[in-house]
Formats: structure tokens, C-alpha cells, sequence
């Protein structure tokens, strides 16, 4: 028996339009989809979260059939897409897929997180997908690639809340290797802070480096960092909804006394 095919697919990314990973999600997607669409930043905009270009103009350059870069941000990509660009809305947006995991604390961060977020808040179901590698040099996008089409199959299949996007994460082992898929929590994740180098161009002007320190630490084992690294492929729901409820609780209580 075939599997029923998408209708519609809007794809987008972080790394940008020329990211590999957009291409094997472009591929995945074609897979599933009758129609896909391409809406990607011209630049990468890694770790920029959900931002949106409020303060100056959008640019918009065809780069081909029903694909198209965009001066701006991926959430700027999902509105301009939806907005603009298709005049009938797709049933499933894709974002990714990104170049390295997108996991735990991290994930309030990432530009492929932020797109998905954003497809939400204006109604489509949408699914951010990345592939975890512990070598830049090595990424296996094949396991992406060769899994991708079956577990969104599988998840498009189940039933959701309206206001939850998905966030999916593919192991640094070969496809044959990895683990089954897994429901998992976001957890804590690797993240430790931010790096902050200070250096001085050629002219004796200060300019600064920002990175992510990471270090390796317990996490819960249905957290999807602890998942990944073992393996498997995680598969976690997300919301905008953050509030810690048993805190607020507490703080009325003080509050109240």
C-alpha cells in the first residue's frame, strides 16, 4: 500500500539557500510532497532564533521554480512565504535541515527551531529537522536523508496540539545504525554558557567572537539530548506556552502570605 502524498510543502532553513542540508531536505521533501516550495535566507542566520526583520526592508530573489531567497531572517522567510510568495497554503512546513543538533537549551537559539515556531504561530503544522555530527569535516547527511521521509511519515500521522511544533534530531551513526525513533523532552541539553573572545583587526580596532561552550553532563534519559548522543533519533514537541507553572504556584502562595 502507498503512502498518501503531501499535497504542499513549504521548506525553509538557517544555514541558508545554498546550506547542503536544505538541498537533502529538498529532496526529502519532494519525496512526500506533489508541490514544494523554497524559501530560505540569502545569508546563514544560525542562532537567530525566532527574530524578525522589523526595522528595514526585505528583499526577495527568485532562484528558480517555486524557490526563493530572502534578506532576512528564517521566521522573516516563513512570513514572506505565507504572506506573499504562495497563494495557497501548504499543509506541512520543514525547516532544516540544520547543520548540527539543535537540542536542549540550545534550541531557544536556533534560526531552524525559530522558523518552525514561526509556521506555527501563522497555522501550519510545522516540523524543524537537524543532524546531529561530532566531526564538521563528517556530517552524515545520508542518515538525514535516508531517514527523514519514513519518521515524518510516522509523525504527520499522529495527532498534535495545534499550538505545538516538532522538533526532530538525527544521530551521528550511519542509517542502518541508528536507534528507533523516541518521544522525547527537551531536557537540559550540553549548552554551559557563552564564550566571549576579544581580538583586534589589522587597523588596531577591537572586535569580539561569540560561541557556545559546551560540556558533557547528565540529562534525563528521555531527554533528547541523551537520545541522540546514544544513537537514536529524537522527536520532541514544543510550545511557545513556557511558564513553569509549580513555580508560579509558589510565588502566588509567597505572594499571598
Amino acid at each position: 500500500m502507498s503512502n498518501p502524498r503531501i499535497e504542499r510543502i513549504l521548506i525553509t532553513n538557517d544555514d541558508g539557500i545554498d546550506a547542503p542540508g536544505l538541498e537533502v531536505l529538498e529532496a526529502v521533501a519532494r519525496e512526500l510532497a506533489e508541490e514544494v516550495w523554497v524559501v530560505a535566507p540569502e545569508q546563514d542566520q544560525s542562532g537567530i532564533s525566532h527574530a524578525l526583520s522589523i526595522h528595514h526592508p526585505l528583499r526577495v530573489k527568485a532562484r528558480g521554480e517555486r524557490r526563493f531567497s530572502v534578506s532576512g531572517t528564517p521566521a522573516d522567510c516563513v512570513a514572506i512565504a505565507l504572506g506573499q510568495l504562495m497563494e495557497e497554503r501548504p499543509q506541512l512546513l520543514l525547516s532544516g535541515i540544520n547543520k548540527g543538533a539543535n537540542l536542549g537549551v540550545e534550541t531557544m537559539f536556533s534560526g531552524t527551531v525559530g522558523a518552525a515556531m514561526a509556521g506555527l504561530l501563522m497555522g501550519v503544522p510545522s516540523i524543524a529537522l537537524s543532524q546531529f555530527f561530532t566531526r564538521r569535516d563528517a556530517v552524515k547527511w545520508e542518515t538525514a536523508r535516508a531517514l527523514a521521509p519514513d519518521v515524518i511519515r510516522r509523525v504527520i500521522g499522529m495527532e498534535w496540539a495545534a499550538d505545538v511544533c516538532l522538533n526532530i534530531n538525527f544521530p551521528d551513526v550511519a542509517p542502518e545504525h541508528a536507534r528507533p525513533l523516541q518521544i522525547t523532552r527537551q531536557g537540559i541539553g550540553r549548552m554551559d554558557g557563552l564564550n566571549i573572545t576579544q581580538r583586534t583587526d589589522m587597523r588596531e580596532q577591537g572586535y569580539y567572537w561569540l560561541n557556545i561552550d559546551r560540556h558533557e553532563r547528565p540529562d534525563f534519559d528521555d531527554s533528547e539530548t541523551f537520545v541522540v548522543t546514544q544513537g537514536g533519533i529524537s522527536v520532541t514537541p514544543l510550545r511557545f506556552e513556557r511558564t513553569d507553572l509549580e513555580v508560579m504556584e509558589r510565588l502566588k502562595s509567597g505572594l499571598s502570605n
